[in-house]
């Protein structure tokens, strides 16, 4: 199946396009927690010119806590937050694992964050964060599920 990727309110319609491309890519399951920035509906996806959205293997929860009440018990999450101690480099993915990301603007909601055991979440070290506070939603998902390919054997 590959892994699952949740966004927690997204607010950039960009973002989740290319995101929603990446899932495709590589097989995985996209979830989208509400309330969302944009509109998803299939006349204003193909407005957007997303033809491959359909092809999305897309998932929709009314609430963070509706997300939580979906998941199965071994169900394992991994957040990522640029406050978090450790760096995505030490986590040990498996095949199936949520990677749990915030809105584009503000990151994870506190609650969220305050819900997540401090080993379960990852930062993506950022050499340069002297200038630049944070990466690009798109492009954090991206280096998260490409290590979490590598480390499963899923690049070939």
């Amino acid at each position: 199946m590959g892994f699952r990727i949740v966004l927690v309110e997204p607010q950039i319609p960009p973002n989740t396009g290319n995101i929603g491309r990446l899932c495709i890519a590589t097989c995985s399951q996209l979830h989208l927690v509400e309330p969302l920035g944009f509109d998803i509906s299939e006349k204003a996806v193909r407005r957007a010119g997303l033809d491959y959205w359909k092809h999305i293997d897309l998932k929709i929860h009314p609430s963070y806590a509706a997300f939580q009440a979906s998941l199965e018990p071994e169900a394992q999450l991994w957040f990522f937050t640029k406050f978090a101690q450790k760096s995505l480099y030490e986590a040990s993915f498996l095949e199936g694992d949520y990677l749990v990301f915030g809105r584009e603007t503000t990151g994870l909601p506190q609650e969220v964050q305050d819900s997540a055991p401090m080993e379960q979440r990852l930062r993506i070290p950022m050499p340069g964060q002297e200038i630049v506070r944070s990466l690009n939603l798109a492009g954090s998902a991206h280096i998260a599920i490409y290590e979490a390919l590598r480390q499963t054997g899923g690049l070939r």
